[in-house]
């Protein structure tokens, strides 16, 4: 099923924005321009056509013009009128710019001069056009249908007026000319859309912030491709428009990045498969980089979780990750939603009411990944279907890595012996001496009732004795706290999931989210 709709190419650079249709397609986005081609006749390139015009008593040349170089724009026709001379010639299209007129080089000449030379260059005037594929949208040129008879009607009005060269100007000829017709042989000429760019969306990511900043474009967003092209800022005319062709696009990336994993899965061991992946934005630490993000490439696949700054592409790309985590050792936890705030913030952007400061340093979708030693990485994503998935992917993968692995044990120590505590998912956790093996304690998972640290080494967990009902503390240290904690959070976390399923999903933060929306 493919997908298609007008909107605008903006160029932020010269903040003009041109006129484009959307093609999408599961695999592929298209952006294609207006041109005029040839269609029969001579084989020659409709970038350049000349064309002669014959003046009528009534309606004059039958067209209107608009922009000039004081716009910084050629002079381009706005309108052409039904069954007059410049209508009668099949030839010309509104949206063609005037290169020449009786030979003389308008391309920088001001709206007036093209004006003065048009209605004082007599009876037969020759001109040659370009059709101007990037037509400013401020020109307000209509689209129309592609034929340039239905091209008549100007539709809304311009900052920039159209003069009207359907008058008669200078005629010298009182006797009725004969009209400009097409002769026979001439070649045939027809507006229409073709594809000027191809994106293909398998592994493709999508921004909607502007470039280096937490600012939201409004109505508006760019898809980049795996080989970094890009569309370019695609804008809406609406914010509905624009939320429509966001998830419709996202959607088959999604869709692929599914197709993508099977694949890469088919090569892969029971053991070591990909849970789910896809396009993130991490916020860069540092001092002045509050607002600075980052696309990164997250994985989950087997016993990690990967951080790529392109896609693993082969199987040789996975052990080229910039970090490979262990998912027993991580916590994921969702940062901020917006869950007021987003429908409010909706409702401005279907008003129309753009208040930029208030969208300024706030990304709705955010969730952190902490890791060993007190460090945590901070992401976006794009939607807030994306975030429930996320989560529910984290959530998967560390379970089934819990119950793949068993127990995890690590070194540590207490008052100058070294000791090994394990964390079971059948049995809960067991000290025991490094060296003789012996095992000091064992409580169920049951029986922890609180814990707390100091923030680095050291960690006390208080266990209910099930005989005497008294609380036993239990101190150790460890070389990565943190590490161990996530360890431990992963076995509670897994371990209440095995028994009470809809308990975890209940505990779903996006999800309920996504629902209430």
């Amino acid at each position: 099923q493919t997908k298609t709709s007008i909107a605008l190419s903006y160029d932020e650079v010269s903040e003009n924005a041109y006129d484009i249709r959307l093609k999408l397609t599961k695999e592929v986005l298209t952006i294609q321009k207006q041109d005029v081609v040839c269609v029969s006749g001579s084989d020659h390139s409709a970038n350049h056509r000349t064309v002669t015009l014959r003046r009528q008593p009534v309606g004059g040349l039958g067209l209107s013009i608009k922009g000039g170089a004081e716009h910084k724009v050629p002079v381009v026709i706005s309108k052409i009128f039904k069954e007059q001379a410049a209508d009668q010639t099949g030839m010309l299209f509104i949206g063609d710019a005037i290169i020449q007129v009786n030979g003389i080089n308008v391309e920088s000449a001001t709206h007036e001069e093209v004006v003065h030379l048009l209605r004082n260059a007599g009876d037969e005037v020759t001109i040659t056009v370009q059709y101007l594929r990037e037509a400013p949208s401020f020109l307000k040129l209509p689209l129309g249908s592609p034929g340039p008879s239905s091209d008549h009607s100007s539709g809304a009005s311009s900052p920039l007026f159209d003069s009207g060269l359907h008058l008669n100007g200078n005629s010298t000829n009182t006797a009725p000319s004969s009209p400009s017709s097409p002769i026979a042989n001439e070649p045939k000429y027809e507006k229409r859309w073709l594809d000027t760019l191809s994106v293909p969306l398998s592994m493709a990511r999508i921004s909607r912030y502007k470039a280096g900043t937490d600012k939201l474009r409004s109505n508006a967003f760019e898809v980049l491709a795996l080989d970094g092209v890009s569309t370019g800022i695609l804008q809406f005319y609406t914010a509905q428009e624009s939320a429509d062709w966001l998830r419709a696009i996202s959607t088959n990336i999604s869709d692929l990045t599914l197709q993508n994993m099977k694949m890469a899965n088919k090569c892969c061991s029971p053991s070591d498969q990909v849970i789910h992946m896809g396009w993130v934005n991490e916020r860069l630490e540092g001092t002045d980089a509050s607002h600075l993000y980052k696309f990164k490439f997250l994985a989950l696949k087997g016993s990690s979780f990967y951080i790529f700054s392109t896609p693993p592409v082969s199987t040789l790309d996975w052990v080229r990750a910039e970090k490979i985590y262990n998912l027993c050792e991580v916590l994921f936890k969702i940062h901020k939603l917006w869950l007021a705030d987003d429908c409010w913030l909706q409702a401005n952007l279907y008003l129309g009411i753009h208040q930029d400061f208030d969208l300024e340093d706030q990304r709705p979708y955010c969730f952190s990944v902490m890791v060993g030693h007190g460090k945590s990485h901070y992401f976006n994503v794009e939607l807030g279907s994306e975030l429930a998935v996320w989560e529910k992917s984290f959530q998967r993968a560390i379970f089934l890595e819990v119950q793949r692995t068993g127990s995890k044990t690590y070194m540590c120590s207490w008052q100058g012996d070294t000791l090994c505590f394990t964390v079971d998912f059948a049995l809960g956790f067991t000290c025991f001496d490094s060296k003789t093996k012996n095992v000091l304690w064992r409580f169920k998972f049951s029986q922890l009732k609180g814990s707390s640290d100091d923030g680095k080494t050291r960690v006390k967990l208080l266990f209910q004795n099930l005989d005497t009902k008294q609380i036993e503390t239990k101190e150790l240290e460890f070389q990565d706290l943190t590490a161990v904690l996530h360890c431990i959070h992963s076995f509670i976390a897994a371990k209440v999931a095995s028994v009470d399923p809809v308990f975890i999903d209940s505990q779903s933060i996006a999800r309920k989210y996504m629902y209430s929306n």
